[in-house]
């Protein structure tokens, strides 16, 4: 079995059929696994037990029935900011580095109750604040298509463990394009619901009204899959929705709206040809391509280091070293207590995020600042709304470049800030968008982002589908 053409649906048939037990399938993954991560670092943690348990669970439901749930014995990877129970769950942080997590997140309840198995736990940047996985407390990823460039991030250990092929499929979380982005650095389908359609619960929060849990696949076929079984409303999340269904998608009836303002100054000209390309092959599938204007684009990401930074100072104020991670208890008070753990624990690009935020946060600079990033954000939305009343999807670049090297803008936080410019403006708005690969350069994969109307993912996942099949 070539582990790098396995996708879910192909791994599911094999399965059924017999050919291969969860068990054997589980192994050869953890084989590649421990042949081939040392040099990559996907993997903060490798649950063998875990997964061998799960798989041997799985094989005895294969064995009695014909027709079990699609995800039953496929073997998964876990961004570590999603809670599995009695596993390791540190958000890359040294403030969490013991934490045991007491719960499964929803997401994880749902692919557990549908039989996956799970094969450890993936790195990212520092309680996903970065674009590079180089932000972990731990160690840099490495994209394994070139082992001197970043897999992108946050969710860059997920991406990097699919295209490894060290998974079939990982769960992620995006909160400014951190399931995208490294996707398409990648060279994989990375797919954001909207926000509200996949319960939050357990996952460890960074941007409350940004974050969202996503996947990363091979194929836009498995990222349906995968969304089918942890979509859909929790009362353990109150800003978990049920999606409505779509209608059919019909490519020949099918507006398709390309934002100019995507297209600007330093954009690498090779990404912009090849994401041109992948537009053209909607046209020639039938769908028309209309010219649209999204005036404040160009105000997304400065509201976005406003509004994210603010609401990760509010909810990583709970890491004080009192109740669970890093304490440092000697210190000779309680405030001394609180200072030396989160000086310890957390890392020089959660620090610069926490005192953004609190400084935003402030008397005297909320109204200067925060509040009118939201003023700014609601405009925002409305141009989405705006288009979206011509248009039934937009196409742009998921990234303005390919996988750049390791350490090349580690120094400079308002250039890798930029590597998000085309995924930030979609969380803003809580909108669903998909990132597939659409062409190379110099052998480093392109990504072209679907972006579709709140509430839309099963339209955006489809036109996915529909492109990947009409390569």
């Amino acid at each position: 079995m070539d582990l790098e053409k396995s996708t879910i649906l192909n791994l599911h048939e094999s399965l059924k059929k017999k050919e291969i037990s969860s068990v054997e399938l589980t192994r050869r993954y953890l084989s590649n696994i421990d042949k081939k991560d040392e040099k990559i670092n996907a993997f903060l943690n490798v649950t063998q037990d875990l997964a061998l348990d799960l798989a041997n669970k799985a094989d005895k439901i294969i064995s009695s029935s014909s027709d079990f749930p699609i995800l039953t014995g496929i073997p998964c990877a876990i961004k570590d900011n999603i809670m599995v129970q009695g596993l390791k769950c540190t958000a890359g942080s040294k403030i969490l580095k013991n934490y045991i997590a007491p719960y499964d997140a929803t997401c994880i309840r749902k692919i557990k109750e549908n039989g996956a198995v799970i094969l450890g736990k993936t790195n990212l940047d520092e309680f996903a604040m970065g674009s590079s996985t180089e932000n972990s407390a731990f160690f840099v990823t490495k994209n394994p298509l070139d082992l001197q460039r970043v897999p992108g991030g946050s969710s860059g250990g997920s991406a990097a463990a699919v295209a490894a092929s060290f998974s079939p499929f990982a769960l992620g979380s995006d909160t400014g394009g951190s399931v995208r982005q490294p996707a398409s650095l990648c060279g994989i389908v990375g797919f954001k619901p909207s926000y509200g359609a996949v319960s939050r619960y357990g996952l460890i929060a960074f941007a409350s009204s940004l974050d969202q849990i996503g996947t990363l696949t091979k194929s836009a076929e498995d990222a349906k899959i995968i969304f089918k079984v942890i979509r859909g409303q929790d009362k353990l999340d109150s800003t978990s929705l049920e999606s409505k269904k779509s209608s059919p998608l019909q490519i020949k009836k099918l507006k398709v709206g390309i934002p100019k303002e995507y297209f600007v100054k330093g954009m690498d000209k090779e990404v912009e040809l090849k994401v041109r390309e992948g537009i053209k092959r909607f046209e020639k599938l039938g769908a028309d391509i209309v010219d649209v204007s999204l005036p404040n684009t160009s105000f997304a990401l400065p509201i976005y280091y406003i509004i994210s930074p603010s609401e990760a100072s509010a909810n990583l104020a709970r890491y004080d070293g009192i109740k669970y991670g890093l304490s440092k208890a000697e210190g000779k008070d309680l405030l001394n207590v609180y200072l030396d753990t989160r000086e310890e624990g957390f890392g020089k690009e959660v620090k610069r995020r926490i005192m953004l935020g609190t400084y935003v946060l402030s008397s005297g600079y909320y109204d200067a600042y925060y509040a009118k990033a939201e003023k700014v954000r609601a405009k925002v939305i409305e141009d989405f709304e705006k288009a979206f009343a011509k248009v039934d999807l937009l196409l742009t670049p998921t990234s303005p470049t390919t996988a750049f090297k390791i350490g090349e803008k580690a120094d400079d936080p308002l250039q890798m800030y930029l590597s998000d410019i085309y995924t930030v403006p979609v969380n803003l708005a809580g909108l669903p968008a998909v990132s597939l690969p659409c062409g190379n350069v110099n052998n480093l994969p392109v990504g072209l982002q679907i972006i579709g109307k709140y509430l839309d993912d099963d339209r955006v996942l489809e036109a996915a589908s529909i492109f990947e099949k009409n390569e």
